[in-house]
């Protein structure tokens, strides 16, 4: 687990965030940490899917360009898994909490798209 993780897995446990859902809105609060933390993964896939558009445009081998998009995906992967618990810890919580239970299927159905 990088530091960057183990940092923002701390960030959540301190201030695991709020979110409001009212009339068609709904929004999540996390804290500066651990926003910052995800937008700095995002930032570093967005250029790993540059150096990939660059390598096609350069004809690079494919394999090596097979293997720069595995990296990506599990990238993505990992700032959904980190997203995924920042949910569970406060918007599931707080709406099973206020006896919305529709809450279950609806992160029933985003488990199941992450994990396709």
């Amino acid at each position: 687990m990088s530091e960057e993780t183990i940092l923002m897995k701390q960030a959540i446990e301190q201030d695991p965030g709020s979110c409001t859902h009212g009339e068609g809105e709904r929004k999540s609060h996390h804290s500066d940490k651990a926003k910052s933390g995800l937008l700095n993964r995002l930032n570093r896939i967005e250029g790993q899917v540059r150096g990939i558009k660059g390598m096609i445009e350069k004809d690079i081998y494919c394999d090596d360009v097979l293997n720069q998009i595995a990296s990506v995906q599990a990238s993505l992967n990992g700032v959904g898994k980190l997203l995924l618990e920042y949910h569970m810890k406060s918007c599931v919580i707080e709406r099973i909490q206020e006896g919305d239970t529709e809450v279950l299927s609806e992160l029933m159905t985003t488990i199941n798209k992450l994990m396709k």
